[in-house]
């Protein structure tokens, strides 16, 4: 681990080792250690290059106490040899899984499923490690700190966002239909306002929304992405609740924080199209890729995604220079057949795989012959390759550097011990000792591994005394704790009930407000209605009366059902469209089948409108041959204006049928005549 790895850190990392109790029982306490970065030339006192650049913070805390800490101070990982010393069993560990900060994460830094001894990892990457917990704890945290380990998580990479009403939307009333058209309105809003921020974070969604009246009842955002990378977070704001939830899997996962690209064999089959293929040292098909376009850079980085080439192959014999190429780039071993592979062998050779095309095919055939030349070999090294190396490595080395096995595994040897000692137990080698057989050589490890379990044992049974102990002690505390436990639960049990009466009759409370306002708006408007009717108008005393205007906003479909929902309309209705332009036919077909007595238009009609409303006889007058006087959500015309302006619009219409009829008819005579000219020439 090298000081910049630190450096590039601005968050810290936790590790954590239990220190005494047990988590499926006992009130267990952690030894934590925190590593937060600092930079050499604001921190004098920092260790030098040599060492992590890293300023360490050593406590024993409880569980309470380390979740408290990593909500306040949201590291970048929480570290530990196994995941299970924070949670009991898989239930609880998917709960502190959940409640960890966004872009914290719990790693085990000793593996995945079957971890390994801490002692044996921290030797391998050059970390000092203890027995005491203290220093495990140090261990994970500096190993973590190095990308070294698997993160642990039961949550995928997709996030839930949902948008949802914030209030019930009552038993019903007066105000009923406003009240809950207010509260759909305001989720379809805040629907718009999430929407538009996922966008602009470039962040890739899908969207199903439950439409109701007025609005939406609820919207649900299903996002590629993190809940770190996600500007929206959890709030509830009067109408409008926003929960961000990230999707769960079905167990638990680990993965690791840095992806092993492992040892591979490569196809390639050039040309216009020009294919890859890429098969395991077990000969298992990984990938397979083809493009007409992509120059050999972008052949070379799809290889590299996918693993590191030890041998690169043809299907045809010589080898062409494109593939060459490909071989020298990667330092790799050649293959290539003795003759050209006939279609035949290469399509039973890959049956038993799914291709694309027949580029692909080929260069599949290729990297398979490749395998099958080798694996033999592959064999043989992996039966001499001793356990503690990497058998791929040893693989690589002897096909592609061309060296023996056993050079490679002195080699790997030697890069192994020069990283560092195995824990400070390792005794160094007296050069005039005679070497030992592999008999004494077995007998020696396991006489070291007697001598480390001897000591282990000691210090397995110092914890238990220490442990004995405890149990006494916390045996008399858990008594008090369970007394005090109840009184509590007694107490919340009282809050929540009287917290939620409290709720209720603050819902009344604003039911009861939201009612008397629109019981006063009423009680206006039905007040002006009087007055307009009895001492305002001149032409009320003259027995001209007035006629009732319903409203649209605009001459759309949404428009007309909103107002048919809000007050109805039904035959003849006069209806004034506050917006006429942009209809087409069907919204034109549909306010022609409320049949109103006639529709008072501002703005221009469509032409397509315009000649359905014609066709069903309905009269379309301008707003401005017929004043509309609005009070709120009423409205009204003077009947001698509206009589006027209808009889104008017939007089137009009469004129304007006669002339299509003399139209029709001279386009009849003309066609006729054409018709008469036509036999005539004939």
């Amino acid at each position: 681990m090298t000081s910049r790895t630190i450096r590039a850190r601005d968050r810290p990392v936790f590790g954590v080792d239990v220190q005494s109790g047990d988590v499926r029982g006992d009130d267990p306490s952690y030894a934590l250690v925190i590593l937060d970065p600092v930079d050499d030339d604001d921190d004098p006192d920092a260790p030098d290059a040599d060492g992590p650049l890293a300023r360490v913070t050593r406590d024993v805390v409880s569980l309470r106490k380390l979740r408290r800490l990593i909500d306040d101070r949201e590291p970048l990982y929480v570290a530990t040899d196994n995941a299970y010393e924070l949670a009991p069993d898989k239930n609880a560990l998917v709960g502190l899984l959940r409640s960890l900060p966004d872009g914290t994460r719990l790693v085990q830094v000793t593996g995945a499923e079957r971890p390994e001894p801490l002692s044996r990892v921290a030797s391998r990457h050059g970390v000092p490690y203890g027995k005491k917990p203290m220093k495990e704890a140090e261990a994970a945290a500096r190993l973590a700190a190095a990308n070294v380990g698997h993160e642990v998580t039961a949550f995928t990479d997709e996030t839930t966002v949902k948008v949802s009403r914030g209030r019930s939307t009552g038993k019903g009333g007066w105000s009923q239909d406003r009240y809950t058209r207010r509260i759909h309105g305001n989720v379809r809003k805040r629907t718009r306002q999430v929407q538009s921020k996922l966008e602009e974070a470039n962040l890739a969604f899908d969207r199903e929304v439950t439409e109701k009246y007025g609005g939406f009842a609820n919207a649900v955002f299903t996002v590629a992405a993190r809940p770190e990378e996600i500007p929206v977070s959890n709030s509830r704001a009067g109408d409008v609740r926003v929960e961000v939830e990230r999707e769960r899997r079905d167990g638990i996962e680990y993965e690791p924080l840095v992806k092993r690209r492992d040892r591979v064999i490569v196809g390639i089959d050039p040309g216009t199209t020009t294919a890859a293929a890429v098969v395991g040292l077990d000969g298992t098909v990984h990938a397979l890729y083809s493009s007409r376009t992509a120059d050999t850079a972008e052949v070379t980085e799809w290889v590299i995604e996918q693993g590191r080439p030890i041998v690169v192959a043809a299907d045809v014999e010589p080898m062409p220079e494109t593939v060459e190429k490909f071989r020298r780039s990667f330092d790799a071993a050649g293959w290539r057949p003795t003759t050209d592979l006939p279609v035949d062998e290469k399509l039973h050779r890959t049956r038993e795989a799914s291709y694309g095309n027949d580029h692909e095919r080929d260069a599949l055939a290729a990297a398979l012959y490749a395998y099958d030349a080798h694996a033999d070999q592959f064999e043989r090294i992996t039966e001499k390759t001793p356990p503690r190396l990497d058998r791929e490595e040893v693989i690589a080395g002897v096909v592609a550097g061309g060296a023996s096995v056993e050079a490679v595994i002195e080699d790997l040897r030697a890069d192994r011990d020069g990283d560092g000692d195995d824990g400070g137990t390792a005794a160094e080698e007296d050069p005039t000792e005679p070497d030992r057989t592999e008999e004494e050589e077995t007998i020696r490890r396991l006489r070291d591994r007697v001598d480390r379990l001897e000591s282990h044992t000691e210090s397995l049974e110092a914890d238990l005394e220490e442990r004995d102990e405890r149990i006494a002690e916390l045996e008399a505390e858990l008594e008090e704790a369970k007394r005090e436990e109840r009184i509590e639960a007694r107490s919340r049990r009282i809050v929540a009930r009287l917290e939620r009466e409290t709720e209720r009759l603050e819902r009344e409370r604003d039911e009861a407000r939201e009612t008397v306002a629109e019981l006063e708006r009423k009680v206006e408007t039905l007040k002006e209605l009087w007055r307009l009717d009895h001492s305002n108008f001149d032409d009320v005393a003259e027995d001209r009366g007035l006629v009732s205007v319903k409203v649209v906003e605009q001459f759309t479909l949404d428009a007309i059902d909103a107002a048919d929902e809000a007050y109805g309309l039904v035959a003849g209705d006069v209806v004034y469209l506050r917006d006429a332009s942009g209809a087409g036919r069907r919204t034109a077909e549909r306010l022609a089948e409320t049949d109103p007595r006639a529709v008072i238009r501002d703005g221009n009609l469509s032409d397509v409108a315009d000649r359905v409303l014609f066709d069903d006889g309905i009269p379309v007058v301008p707003a401005s041959a017929v004043p509309v006087r609005e009070v709120d959500e009423l409205a009204v015309a003077e009947e001698a204006d509206l009589e006027a302006a209808v009889d104008d619009w017939e007089s137009r219409a009469e004129r304007r049928r006669r002339d299509e009829r003399a139209e029709r008819l001279d386009r009849i005579i003309s066609e006729h005549r054409a018709g008469t000219r036509l036999e005539t020439e004939e």
